[in-house]
Order: structure tokens, then C-alpha cells, then sequence
């Protein structure tokens, strides 16, 4: 029997401080409150072993592992960047044109299978003994990756409501960020691996059983997974927030997302991957020895997803985006003013890194929320395959492979930071711009 959900005039003019979670708690829908649990939980294991074991340890296995020249690393991680890219793309259209955007338990089943490769790519990769397995292991990795970006990011239609995403999303970027700034003390592939194990074995079998027994259909769980499956049809799930005429269709305005966010994460890779390389701004602050700095700066993190989350729910789309990523632009700006005024025994103090912890946490939100808020349910995955894995994956690791290619060719740190400074400037300058001057989007302001 299919639970009544909730009835309100519209997900958009019902405003109020508290989530939509709470009327789920009080109606006592628990199939609902814990399709909550499931997705942040899948998301947020997912985006810390992203931007840990893969961003960071797979660095770190190439270089100091396997004794690798960086320009070789630089290939490996284009090479990822590309290929998940490509694939995601594939997988996200081939979702659309089979059904499976709004076929529900399909995509738990695609999420099982990334899962399972991954945790099993996790295992051997502090294993991995030459240049020829790199690759391998490479290559594999962007097969399970493109397949879990629209696979994952798709189930947002079917379990946050519109009006609690950018909550959710703030969740997300929380956990993950709060976990990847206070408990990883070494950036080496070895304790990488050794953490995510710990995290991921667990996530497998619990994914495994949910599924198993939602497939059987003769246990309370695939009724829930049922009544979970219909969500997608009812307007506080199904329609997106900046959804403009219902179709969620690729247009100008949806590619204008597309390459603000694709900047955002280009600068802000190609600026941290330098950051982390340099004792004097990071001994202090993510390296620091004592547990206190990190937790400081974790901290920070779930401070600055929970505001971002308020925010993503309130605002506009115009103004998100001029408040979230012109505080990214001033954020990264004042980050490499104080690196280039301050003298070094001082470069490593906190607030700059707490600074910087706040904008990442603000456009991390968004990216996690957005793209299902620009599609219908039928559209979701191919619209967060072109939106995640071009604006993410692809500008992350495009800009990482950049950042190496700088510092193996001997590009000083001031001239590093102060290129990738001028980036984020004519950013911001370009927000600016469109503050004064807006772009068309195609609708009326």
C-alpha cells in the first residue's frame, strides 16, 4: 500500500525554516525518511573517497609509489578525467533512451555494481607494481565512475523532495568534507586505502542486501523500494526548481550552468593541488601534526555546507550564483594576497584555510543539488552526466593534470598561485559583469 504523502500548494510557495524531512518524521512515512538516509550516505562515502583516495592517492601512488614521472602521472589523470567523462555521457543518454531514468530499482542496481568495482579497485591499488597496472586500474576506475555519476545522482528524483535538496546536498558536502579535513592524517595511497576499506566493505553489503531483498519482492523492503520508486511522479520530487517550461531539456541556459561550474572547479583544482604540494600552507592547516587544526578546519566545513544549504533553498538561481562563486573568486583571491604579503612562518595560520574551506563547501552544495533541479524525472540522467562529469570530473582532473605538468616544468609557487589568481579574478569580474548586465537565460529576471 502506497503511503499518502503530504499535500501542499505547490513545493515553492510553501516556505518554512524547517525541512520537508520533519512532515515525513510526523506522518511517520518511513520509507521516505529513509530514502534520506540512503542517499546522503551513498553520496557522501562517494564524494569523500573522489576527492581522497582518487584526487589525492592515486598522486600519490604514481609518483612516490611507482617511482613515475609526473608528466606520466599528469597523461594517468587526464587520461581518468576523459574517459569517465566519456563514459558517464554514454551511460547518462542510454539511461534516457531506456527508461532507466525513472526505473528505480535499476539504478540501485547500477549503484551496486560501481560499488563493488570500486571497493575491489580500492583493495589492490596500494598493490599496483607498475606503469602497465597504473593504466589498467586506470582505465577501470573511469568505467565504474561513469557509470555511478548519472546512476547515483539520478536517484535524487526518487528520494529528496525539491525543496530539501540543497539541505540534502548540504549534508553531503558536510560529511564528506568533515571526514576527508579530519581523519586522513597521511595523503599516501596505503592509508587511503586502509580507511576507505573500513567505510566501503560495510556500504557493499548493506547496498547488496537492500537490493537483494528489494528484488525478491516478498519483504517490507521492496515494498518500501516500491513506494520509493513512485516518488518521481508527484510534484515534490518530480520537477525541479529551475526547471523552465518542464522539459529539462540541454539549452543555452543549461550549458550556462554547465561552464560556470566547469570554471569553478577548474580554478579551484588548479590552485589546491599546488597548495598541498607546499609544506609552508599546509603543515599548519590540513597536515597539521596535532588533530586540533584539522578538526578546526572540518569543522568549518559543516558550518559552510549548512549556511550554503539555506541558501540553495531560498535563492534564486541568478543569485545563487553570484554569491556563491563571487565568495569563491574573493575567498581564492584573498588566499593568494595572504601567500604573497605575509612572510612564510606565517602563510600557515588558520583562517585563510578556514576561508577557503567555506568556498569549497558553497559551490560543492550547489553542484550537488542543481543539476536534478534542471531536469524531469525522465531527463535526470543524462542531464547530471553532462553536468557532473564535465563540470566535475572533467575540470577537476584536467586542472590537476595542469598543476603537475606547472610544477614538473618548474613554475614558481608565487607564479603558480598568482596565474591561478588572475583565473578567479577574471571570474569574478565576469560576475560581476552579468550583476550589472544579466544574461539572457531566456526567461524574464
Amino acid at each position: 500500500m502506497v503511503r499518502e504523502h503530504y499535500r501542499i500548494t505547490s513545493p515553492f510557495t510553501h516556505h518554512s525554516l524547517f525541512m520537508d524531512l520533519f512532515l515525513y518524521f510526523r506522518a511517520r512515512n518511513w520509507p521516505v525518511v529513509a530514502g534520506y538516509a540512503l542517499f546522503i550516505s551513498m553520496m557522501a562515502i562517494g564524494y569523500f573517497y573522489n576527492v581522497t583516495f582518487v584526487q589525492l592517492g592515486l598522486k600519490d601512488l604514481g609518483e612516490r609509489v611507482l617511482g613515475l614521472p609526473a608528466t606520466a602521472v599528469t597523461q594517468q589523470m587526464a587520461l581518468l578525467a576523459l574517459l569517465t567523462s566519456l563514459v558517464a555521457l554514454a551511460v547518462g543518454f542510454g539511461m534516457q533512451r531506456r527508461g532507466w531514468s525513472t526505473h528505480f530499482l535499476r539504478k540501485l542496481q547500477l549503484a551496486l555494481l560501481v560499488v563493488v568495482v570500486q571497493t575491489g579497485l580500492t583493495a589492490v591499488a596500494p598493490h599496483v607494481a607498475s606503469q602497465t597496472q597504473f593504466l589498467l586500474w586506470i582505465i577501470v576506475c573511469s568505467l565504474a565512475l561513469g557509470v555511478g555519476v548519472p546512476a547515483t545522482f539520478s536517484l535524487t528524483v526518487d528520494l529528496i523532495p525539491v525543496r530539501d535538496r540543497g539541505y540534502a546536498a548540504a549534508a553531503i558536502t558536510a560529511v564528506a568534507y568533515f571526514a576527508a579535513a579530519a581523519f586522513p592524517g597521511s595523503w599516501q595511497i596505503e592509508p587511503f586505502s586502509r580507511l576507505m576499506l573500513l567505510i566501503m566493505v560495510p556500504g557493499v553489503l548493506a547496498l547488496a542486501v537492500l537490493v537483494g531483498l528489494g528484488s525478491s519482492g516478498r519483504t517490507f523492503v521492496a515494498v518500501w523500494l516500491a513506494e520509493l520508486a513512485q516518488n518521481h511522479k508527484r510534484p515534490q520530487f518530480g520537477h525541479g526548481r529551475f526547471l523552465r517550461g518542464g522539459s529539462g531539456r540541454i539549452d543555452r541556459r543549461f550549458l550556462g550552468f554547465v561552464g560556470l561550474i566547469f570554471a569553478i572547479f577548474f580554478v579551484d583544482s588548479l590552485g589546491f593541488l599546488r597548495i598541498v604540494d607546499t609544506p609552508i600552507l599546509v603543515d599548519g592547516a590540513w597536515q597539521a601534526v596535532t588533530q586540533t587544526p584539522r578538526l578546526i578546519i572540518a569543522v568549518t566545513h559543516v558550518i559552510a555546507a549548512l549556511v550554503a544549504g539555506v541558501l540553495y533553498s531560498y535563492l534564486n538561481e541568478r543569485h545563487l550564483f553570484y554569491w556563491i562563486f563571487g565568495l569563491f573568486a574573493l575567498t581564492h583571491l584573498s588566499y593568494t594576497f595572504r601567500v604573497w604579503l605575509l612572510p612564510q612562518t606565517t602563510v600557515a595560520a588558520l583562517g585563510t584555510p578556514m576561508l577557503y574551506a567555506t568556498a569549497v563547501s558553497l559551490y560543492t552544495v550547489v553542484n550537488f543539488a542543481l543539476w536534478a533541479d534542471l531536469s524531469t524525472p525522465q531527463t535526470v540522467s543524462r542531464n547530471t552526466a553532462v553536468g557532473v562529469a564535465f563540470s566535475g570530473w572533467a575540470a577537476t582532473f584536467l586542472s590537476t593534470a595542469l598543476a603537475i605538468q606547472w610544477q614538473t616544468r618548474g613554475v614558481p609557487l608565487d607564479e603558480h598561485l598568482r596565474l591561478v589568481q588572475a583565473l578567479a579574478l577574471l571570474f569574478l569580474l565576469g560576475m560581476l559583469l552579468l550583476a550589472i548586465r544579466p544574461l539572457k537565460w531566456g526567461v524574464k529576471p
